[in-house]
């Protein structure tokens, strides 16, 4: 037997230095390294080889007899490779024990990069190799402009009157300076004493970039909102295509945040960032060539706090872009806060925990509080500063354009021109200044909101799937090993088959992996080893849409939308007509009391069904897996809401829904499990035992049967029968 040299590294020593170190496996040898350190163990004399998963990482120890050593700890970072190597090495020792053993080697995980290659961090979304650490924030400013292709023709519009009305500013400080007071207030100028048309050019000129802004206001506001809007539409989309992982590793509030504050940002980007960006860089060049056509010297004057200007900006980037990054991330796990305490009032209610949650509440609120205060101060701070700098320049202007006046080196209309093109330029350098605040912000939200659109989905369908109209329903599981995180797995080599029309029950206790059987089945997650199989295909080769489109799957935790009881019942079926939502009604057992509501099929019910009370809101969902008609029907725990006379109604329900369906079913009463067609034990990831209730059922000190009397005990206690 052969077996391939893996390695694996790890980083961490042992007294929690950092260290670059190796782990060595060749088939028969165990070897650590690290710097000129070595140690050998050979397979023959272990027992075990096994990673711990610790708060941070973890660690790959050894077992042989009683003994318990440690080899290395490493960091998240190495806890795949690491992961695979310790399977690998017990693999080799299973079949050197076992030569006839069948059970596959494990597979080897994803060559993938986790970290940044620059600076060495983790990645922060492994879906998502951009280090936010290391990211051009220009390549980010370049794609969020790439959202304007689809109205290009709008934006030129738009920017064209904006400099059209920029340009339109540059003549009433002109006309009010140099021509009134040195043309036409003076005996022999040009204008000599046409002051009217003086003025009535000033207020034409005014007009005419008033009457621009108005049009470009509106087109502006038309462009930045439908972009936003799109970039809802695409955001939502994207999530829709993740996979479940995303959502259990993301917080609702989170998610939301992207959705709604990222995108509120983005569209200040648009309305109030990119168009005044552009027009405020032509209109200050325009004016600083105005004003150096007008005197070269004051021009230069004004120049003189430019360089502090700089220097601060460039020193308080950085300090800007980690306050909003900060208060981001509080805001978001603020609003995760509210909303699960909002999801589960109930709960709060019923428990009398409303101190307790306004209790977490305040630490967090007071979080973003000082996020915001932080954020605000040193804003408060920085802008008026560079405001003072630049009234510098006017306190410079007047005094030494003064003495120039006096000396007669200049005229007072080009001094009052000069200062209203000062004035005049105020405006735009204020915005210039402003825009770290603004660029800090938006491309932060631009960031977040790229994180979900370049989000790849674990779970991905075929290029070129198989496409299975109408599956027969036959499933087969092949030594499938699946783990949520890494090196912790749920699942351990699972192998059972399902043959079609066959109602199989899954039992064990809680967290054995029974739910993570079906998760699997419906390729809501993929399996790490191993592979799932549907009339013969592995379900990786289907198209997701057929696979999903035939099986219905009822869980204990009933989600109902809102919306009318028949367009829950309706929903994966829009085409369903109401006789067949009332056909499937009755199969559930639930036409009865939704006739009895007040508007009957038509009355709306709350958000999550808070209407309604718990079997009927389970009877619901039976309902809506009736009319989809599967192929493949998954009951978790579906009478578990229910008392003993509706299960029964439900139980008697499922007897006719079996034919030419495969049913598979998870109950924690065992006693509505008696009769499928066989029983699958499951303990701690594994199939323990497998068989009818009665075969179970005689196996001395069985798994099965001691899960029935303990049940059988625990109702007698309470004073209730099966």
């Amino acid at each position: 037997m052969t077996t391939e040299v893996t390695s694996a590294p790890f980083d961490v020593g042992d007294d929690g230095s950092f260290v670059d170190g190796l782990v060595i496996f060749d088939g028969a040898t165990l070897s650590v390294r690290a710097g000129d350190a070595r140690a050998d163990w050979h397979l023959a004399d272990l027992d075990e080889i096994a990673v711990e998963n610790h708060v941070v990482g973890g660690s790959l120890v050894v077992k042989s007899g009683v003994e318990h050593e440690l080899l290395a700890r490493f960091t998240a970072r190495h806890a795949a490779p690491m992961g695979y190597l310790a399977r690998l090495a017990s693999h080799t020792i299973e079949r050197s024990r076992d030569p006839e053993s069948d059970a596959p080697a494990p597979s080897r995980p994803p060559d993938e990069e986790k970290s940044c290659p620059i600076c060495g961090r983790p990645y922060p979304s492994p879906e998502r190799p951009v280090c936010n650490f290391c990211l051009d924030k220009r390549s980010v400013f370049i794609r969020v402009l790439s959202f304007l292709n689809d109205q290009r023709r709008t934006v030129f519009v738009v920017l064209s009157l904006m400099i059209v009305a920029a340009l339109f500013k540059l003549a009433p400080p002109f006309l009010g300076g140099r021509i009134l007071f040195d043309e036409t207030l003076v005996p022999g100028g040009r204008f000599y004493g046409r002051v009217g048309l003086i003025v009535l050019l000033m207020v034409a000129s005014q007009a005419a970039s008033i009457g621009a802004s108005i049009v470009y206001g509106r087109l502006n506001t038309m462009v930045a909102v439908g972009v936003v809007f799109s970039l809802k539409r695409k955001i939502f989309e994207a999530m829709q295509r993740l996979s479940m992982s995303f959502f259990s590793k993301k917080q609702t509030g989170g998610l939301l945040t992207r959705v709604n504050y990222d995108t509120t940002f983005l569209q200040y980007f648009f309305h109030d960032g990119i168009p005044y960006l552009v027009v405020n860089g032509v209109q200050i060049i325009a004016i600083g060539i105005v004003m150096f056509l007008l005197d070269w010297r004051l021009s230069l004057l004004v120049l003189i706090p430019t360089p502090v200007m700089v220097y601060i900006t460039s020193r308080l980037f950085p300090r800007i872009r980690q306050l909003y990054s900060r208060q981001y991330r509080r805001q978001s796990i603020l609003t995760g806060l509210v909303n699960d305490v909002f999801t589960g009032t109930r709960v709060v209610k019923a428990f009398g925990n409303e101190s307790q949650e306004i209790s977490r509440f305040e630490p967090r609120n007071d979080g973003v509080y000082r996020a915001v205060v932080d954020t605000g101060t040193l804003q408060s701070v920085l802008f008026p500063s560079l405001f003072a700098l630049m009234s510098v320049g006017t306190v410079l202007i007047w005094a030494v354009g003064g003495y120039w006046i006096l000396a007669g080196s200049i005229s007072f209309g080009t001094l009052m021109s000069f200062l209203g093109y000062l004035g005049l330029i105020y405006g735009p350098l204020q915005f210039m200044t402003a825009v770290v605040d603004w660029w800090s912000s938006s491309m932060n939200s631009a960031q977040r909101i790229f994180e979900v659109l370049d989000a790849v989905p674990e779970v991905r369908e075929r290029a070129d799937p198989v496409r299975i109209p109408s599956m027969r329903g036959d499933i087969e599981f092949r030594n499938v090993r699946f783990a949520y995180e890494v090196n912790n797995p749920v699942i351990h080599g699972i192998s059972l088959g399902i043959m079609e029309g066959e109602m199989i029950g899954l039992v064990g206790r809680t967290g054995a992996g029974k739910s993570t059987i079906t998760n699997l089945m419906t390729r809501l997650y993929d399996a790490d080893e191993g592979e799932i199989l549907i009339d013969g295909i592995p379900i990786k080769d289907l198209s997701v849409s057929d696979l999903r489109s035939q099986i219905a799957i009822v869980l204990q935790e009933t989600y109902l939308f809102a919306g009318s009881v028949a367009e829950n019942i309706a929903y994966g079926r829009d085409d369903a007509s109401r006789e067949e939502i009332v056909q499937a009604a009755r199969a559930a057992f639930a036409h009865d009391f939704i006739t009895s509501l007040p508007e009957g099929y038509d009355t709306v019910i709350g958000r999550e069904g808070h209407d309604l009370s718990g079997g009927e809101r389970q009877r619901i969902a039976i309902a809506r897996a009736v009319l989809r008609d599967p192929r493949i029907l998954i009951l978790d725990e579906a009478t578990a809401s229910m008392d003993s006379e509706t299960e029964q109604n439900i139980q008697a329900a499922l007897e006719r829904l079996i034919e030419g369906r495969t049913v598979i079913a998870i109950a924690h009463r065992l006693s509505t499990l008696r009769k499928a067609n066989r029983l699958f034990v499951i303990e701690h990831g594994r199939i323990a035992e497998s068989g009818t209730h009665d075969e179970l059922m005689a196996i001395d000190e069985g798994v099965y049967r001691g899960l029935v009397e303990k049940q059988r005990e625990a109702l007698e206690v309470i004073g209730v029968g099966e």
